[in-house]
């Protein structure tokens, strides 16, 4: 019957919908208004000073500060407090359950500015330049408030270690689950933006190198800004030195034509995956049932090694997102990677992929805990390059066998 034939081309949605739906009806406990400035700051919190380049509209509401409607090209920089990481789990936002929220256990804001021209860009840029000259631009994804793409970022900022002058572009999202059209065309809309933010740093003397860390549909806005970028100039920018696609909700198919797009003298891009991300299946059905980039079998993929791409595969790796979505900022082993190898040691990465690096640390800790169970426990994640592949094929296949074998007798993730 034809209605049996539908039912199973979709039965593979329904897992993700069902998750989806219970997302959207429990929601986030944090109240709406969170930006007001907490009145009084903790002795023992981080503050960090966070730059905003923003296509949202603003709001007229003094906690909420830029809406998810569609708005001209604007600047701000907003102070964040984060709680002493004796009182937090790192990989966790402790997002305000009253306000004005308490810096002592709570994210909180504690300075906001708004700015305009040139010139108070770069003032920004040359007080927060570090001896490197680096900064991090993150593009979050599809389903954010603003103020939940600014704390999630200083939370990832923070735990990671990162190095770097922080830098938050934020596009329209209304942050609905339910929204997803409108949130891709936002996206599209903030394209040129993107690009005139990253020419600005490029063009700065106070930026020697940039890393851009993109979130589930921000993959699909930066990739497009760089292809544009690319197409312009016939080259990119040689200071955008890396690019990390985190669960990117990105056609492959698409994501393979833009990336031809940059020419011969490509950025570093390394893509964080999970085969059981439950968001990009159901982007996947949204999308005409092409696989999305961020949950791919990359062991099918031959061509992302030979092209240049690496691989932090996460499938076996815990989280705390009930769509495994987002394990790359909530894992803690995960987002110090992040900081310590993909943000500030990008600059001083040797010939040979990550990788490999990552296989050499796990094969020198097997020696000492004894056997392959070595690599599964002290090496969580599975990093897939051409190198390693070459280097390490025989431990892998023993890597994949352990974590299998631990996933089936362990609980569910």
């Amino acid at each position: 019957m034809p209605w049996k034939c539908r039912r199973r081309r979709c039965a593979w949605l329904a897992p993700g919908v069902a998750v989806l739906v219970g997302v959207a009806l429990g929601g986030c406990a944090a109240p709406i208004g969170m930006l007001e400035p907490a009145p009084v700051p903790a002795p023992d919190a981080t503050h960090l000073d966070i730059l905003v380049a923003t296509t949202r509209a603003a709001s007229t509401d003094a906690g909420v500060l830029f809406s998810g409607e569609r708005g001209e090209a604007s600047l701000a920089s907003f102070v964040v407090s984060i709680p002493s990481d004796e009182r937090r789990q790192i990989g966790q936002v402790q997002w305000p359950r009253t306000l004005p929220p308490d810096p002592n256990t709570e994210f909180a804001t504690l300075d906001i500015k708004r700015l305009s021209g040139s010139r108070q860009f770069e003032s920004w840029l040359g007080r927060h330049a570090d001896k490197n000259r680096r900064v991090l631009v993150f593009v979050h994804g599809f389903n954010t408030r603003f103020e939940t793409a600014l704390f999630s970022f200083a939370q990832i900022f923070h735990d990671s270690g990162a190095q770097a002058a922080p830098i938050l572009f934020s596009w329209p999202s209304r942050g609905g689950v339910f929204n997803y059209v409108y949130d891709r065309e936002s996206a599209a809309f903030s394209r040129d933006a993107l690009e005139k933010l990253l020419r600005r740093l490029a063009a700065s003397p106070d930026v020697r190198e940039i890393t851009v860390l993109a979130h589930s549909m921000g993959a699909w806005l930066t990739m497009e800004s760089l292809r544009q970028m690319a197409i312009r100039d016939g080259r990119l920018p040689g200071k955008v030195q890396n690019v990390i696609l985190a669960s990117p909700d990105l056609d492959v198919d698409v994501f393979r034509a833009q990336f031809r797009s940059f020419g011969e003298k490509r950025p570093s891009i390394v893509v964080f995956l999970s085969r059981q991300d439950r968001a990009l299946q159901l982007s996947r059905g949204i999308g005409g049932n092409v696989e999305r980039l961020g949950a791919i079998d990359p062991s099918e993929q031959p061509w992302i090694g030979e092209k240049g791409v690496e691989v932090v595969d996460l499938s076996d790796t815990a989280g705390a997102d009930p769509l495994r979505h987002s394990k790359f900022a909530q894992n803690p082993d995960v987002v110090r990677f992040l900081g310590e190898e993909l943000i500030n040691g990008a600059s001083r990465a040797p010939p040979t992929g990550f990788g490999e690096r990552m296989g050499e640390l796990s094969t020198g800790v097997v020696q000492g805990v004894g056997g392959v169970a070595g690599i599964a426990v002290n090496a969580p994640i599975a990093i897939v390059d051409p190198d390693f592949r070459r280097a390490y094929a025989d431990r892998l296949q023993q890597f994949r066998e352990a974590v299998n074998s631990a996933v089936a007798s362990g609980p569910d993730r």
